[in-house]
């Protein structure tokens, strides 16, 4: 958990993924994960959280469901969202933060 907590803790802008190897709609994003961090680089950085795996941070952040993505600057939570979302949408919600 204190490793997480330094990772979330940087001036860029933080992406954390929560998802589930079984889950379908988390499949459906990670390429689009994939190309969002392709088109930003350096300007974010994205973690994917397995929630079997990763519990007590999965319910820290109260995910209740996944995919669920939560960004963070400066180790504050500016924006959390569950389920599919758009790569332009999850571009904007990185920038504009």
């Amino acid at each position: 958990m204190s490793k997480f907590l330094e990772f979330i803790n940087q001036d860029k802008p933080v992406l954390i993924d929560f998802f589930a190897t079984w889950c379908g709609p988390c499949q459906t994003m990670s390429p689009i994960l994939k190309q969002v961090k392709d088109e930003l680089g350096d300007k974010v950085t994205i973690l994917k959280v397995d929630v079997d795996k990763n519990a007590a941070i999965a319910s820290k952040f109260q995910v209740r469901g996944v995919p669920t993505f939560v960004l963070f600057k400066n180790g504050k939570q500016v924006w959390k969202q569950a389920g599919l979302i758009s790569k332009t949408d999850l571009k904007q919600k990185i920038l504009n933060v």
